[in-house]
């Protein structure tokens, strides 16, 4: 048994998603029952779809839990090829924020709260517990890898694992670099708009404040970038005739602090959204 099928087996049985890479760091092909993803799997690696090959496939959808699988014949081949071990860190509730050189490690260890580090070649690999999309060059040396991506398993590093914060989510997310701040207290002065009331009932806003609310709650990754876009169309359906209240705002603020956002994050995508569409 080779070493880096050792690693991969002791990792899977602590519930991470493993899988093989061969040399450059990246996954191997399709096998070649599965060549242009005739097995159903979708084009560019985006998911592993309905393949039943015991081969690794996909990119990142090859990483697996089952032990049975990866230690068995089909696998073998890729296993004695592989130049290192990687694994899903979204399959396994985990985002990594890839560190690439020493300016990007400093500027994370003045920005990010502490968590596990992992050395790697050129830099650490911070560890948060939550999982995110992934998104690459979020600034210098810096990129975030989580829901279908994967990173190389470096080894187990030091300290205890934090919380996945809103500092690394909001990388994620691009607003409106113009916004002015807003403090943290909430202040929707947009009563008495110039614009008719286009709402027949009151049902018509509850309605769509209901909708609003039930977006954010259901959301599962990209939590920062779902609130701003749904202020966003809250705001540019109801916000222009000043039917909106605080109490409408209020129930969206408290669903996205629900969901993690801080009060701060709240009122700063609040007086975004607005600025984008010049209110």
């Amino acid at each position: 048994m080779s070493e880096h099928l050792r690693t991969a087996l002791s990792l899977a049985a602590d519930g991470l998603p493993v899988l093989p890479l061969r040399r450059g760091k990246v996954p191997f092909g399709n096998c070649p029952a599965c060549t242009q993803n005739i097995c159903g799997g979708r084009p560019n690696m985006k998911s592993p779809g309905p393949c039943a090959c015991p081969q690794p496939c996909h990119g990142w959808a090859a990483a697996t839990t089952d032990r049975h699988l990866l230690a068995s014949p089909a696998w073998a081949p890729v296993w004695r090829r592989a130049a290192a071990v990687a694994y899903h860190p979204g399959g396994a509730g985990l985002t990594v924020v890839d560190l690439d050189d020493p300016a990007a490690v400093q500027w994370a260890r003045e920005t990010l709260p502490a968590t596990r580090t992992v050395s790697t070649t050129r830099g650490e690999h911070w560890i948060y517990r939550g999982a995110m999309r992934s998104v690459n060059a979020v600034r210098p040396g810096v990129d975030i890898k989580s829901l279908m991506a994967y990173a190389r398993w470096p080894g187990p590093g030091v300290g205890a694992t934090a919380a996945l914060p809103d500092a690394v989510r909001a990388l994620a997310v691009k607003e409106p670099s113009t916004a002015r701040r807003a403090p943290q207290t909430l202040t929707v002065p947009l009563k008495g708009g110039q614009e008719q009331c286009r709402h027949r009932t009151p049902t018509y806003l509850d309605r769509g404040i209901a909708m609003a609310v039930e977006r954010i709650t259901e959301v599962r990754s990209a939590i920062h970038a779902t609130v701003y876009r749904t202020f966003l169309a809250v705001l540019s359906t109801h916000g222009r005739c000043g039917c909106l209240t605080d109490a409408h705002v209020a129930r969206l603020f408290t669903a996205a602090q629900a969901k993690g956002e801080s009060p701060r994050h709240c009122t700063d995508a609040w007086t975004n959204a607005r600025t984008a569409l010049g209110m």
